[in-house]
């Protein structure tokens, strides 16, 4: 019986491995195609925010949004990342007019751990990536975003790999929009390069046309600062 078991068991495998890789391939297949229902009126969406310039490009993006569209709005930043937050805030204080607790309705914030800090040594960073991975994998779990906005802080990473692997698996669908900063005109910084590698985002925009030319799969937005 025992035999039998283990006969079945590498029957399977090999298997489960196939449809993994059809899966796989049927994701990429279909990441970046218009949704083959219509969406519902209101999308959820996650902003990914990052220290330094990044949290800036992303509020002035948001500008252009259909806030009835997206939402609830969903913003996420690093731990460690107060400032952030703050300034998400604010632009959501800035839309709401009479009702001001109609913010709490229409963004949420929140925090997720980073996989490294600056000037963290390799060998520790393994347990907080760790860490960052599973926490990552829950706010995905948990949200359900329909829309992933990010544009380079390394916490857009696992947010991102795990809205993937939730593809794979048939438990959600999001649509990643990647936006590489207006600093990067001649490379791709690590996040992003990542991101395009993989092919993880569904649509992947770069500020600058010598940078598109140099990674033909991404789409030139032009200079949103």
């Amino acid at each position: 019986m025992g035999l039998d078991a283990f006969a079945a068991v590498c029957c399977a495998i090999p298997v489960l491995l196939s449809l993994l890789v059809v899966r796989v391939a049927y994701v990429l297949c279909r990441s970046g195609l218009p949704p083959s229902k219509p969406h519902a009126a209101e999308l959820r969406c996650l902003i990914v925010l990052g220290s330094g310039g990044h949290t800036a490009e992303m509020m002035n993006i948001l500008t252009e949004l259909q806030k009835d569209r997206f939402t609830p709005r969903y913003y996420v930043a690093a731990l460690t990342d107060n400032m952030s937050l703050q300034k998400a805030q604010v632009y959501e204080k800035s839309l709401i007019q009479g009702d001001r607790e109609k913010i709490i309705e229409d963004a949420k914030f929140m925090q997720i751990y980073r996989s490294r800090e600056v000037g963290q040594s390799y060998i520790t960073s393994i347990g907080t990536t760790v860490l960052a991975v599973l926490h990552a994998m829950w706010l995905i779990i948990r949200i359900r975003p329909q829309v992933i906005f990010c544009n380079g802080p390394g916490t857009c990473i696992p947010l991102c790999a795990s809205a993937f692997i939730l593809k794979v698996l048939g438990l959600g669908w999001s649509s990643i929009f990647y936006i590489e900063g207006i600093a990067r005109v001649k490379k791709l910084s690590l996040s992003s390069l990542l991101l395009y590698k993989l092919r993880l985002a569904d649509q992947f925009f770069v500020q600058w046309p010598q940078l598109q030319q140099k990674y033909p799969r991404a789409q030139c937005a032009g200079r949103l600062m």
